[in-house]
């Protein structure tokens, strides 16, 4: 099952410049817990469509004949495609900032704490060991995270508006607070970009738990 968005809904969308023609619907797959379906579901909510209905195991987006099925790709053909609040920045250097620290949830985090790695190592080991090996991956990526943004005194991550950095930041902080239990108090920058975002309607409505398809509690 999937949801899509009406052309209507998406001309409404439509401010100054030139916009491209909607399809008639996009649809999107989605798992309600993925980390990397919560980063298309916070950028579709910043670009202003109506909400979603993800149900299916990993994101995919359907938009007329194309299928892209990775977070990281849809994001930057949803940035090409519809321009309303860019993700990314035109200065080159915090255009670079915003994809090495996408870079870095998506490659040096995330891959390690995926369900197939952490049954493996709770299948050989033991569960906890599993969220050991976890909790290290995460802490080693935030830590990174941390000193990359030292200094940071904007409302997020790379300025005043979200960008691609923070679409990526906040499912996996969120993900580290609730499923593994991160102490983010070592982590005061990551810790203050996080209670930032939970003031964000797009954040908030791409909250796993707020999913059709998420458990009832």
């Amino acid at each position: 099952m999937a949801s899509g968005y009406s052309s209507n809904a998406l001309q409404a969308i439509a401010g100054t410049g030139a916009v491209p023609e909607p399809p008639a619907k996009l649809k999107l797959y989605s798992f309600w817990r993925s980390s990397c379906s919560q980063r298309v579901r916070i950028a579709l909510n910043l670009k202003e469509f109506e909400r979603l209905n993800p149900i299916k195991y990993v994101p995919a987006l359907v938009d007329g004949d194309t299928v892209i099925a990775d977070s990281f790709a849809i994001l930057l053909y949803l940035e090409d495609m519809y321009p309303q609040h860019p993700l990314l920045p035109q200065d080159p250097q915090k255009r670079a900032l915003n994809i090495q620290i996408a870079s870095i949830v998506g490659s040096s985090i995330q891959p390690l704490q995926n369900y197939p790695v952490f049954n493996f190592i709770k299948d050989k080991l033991d569960s906890n060991e599993a969220v050991k090996w976890t909790q290290h991956h995460i802490n080693r990526g935030f830590t990174a995270l941390e000193k990359m943004l030292k200094g940071c005194d904007t409302t997020y991550a790379t300025g005043n508006e979200i960008q691609l950095a923070d679409v990526f930041l906040e499912p996996q902080i969120y993900g580290g607070i609730k499923r593994f239990g991160i102490d983010m108090s070592i982590y005061p920058i990551l810790a203050r970009l996080h209670e930032a975002y939970m003031e964000h309607p797009a954040f908030l409505d791409a909250l796993p738990e707020k999913q059709p398809d998420a458990p009832s509690p």
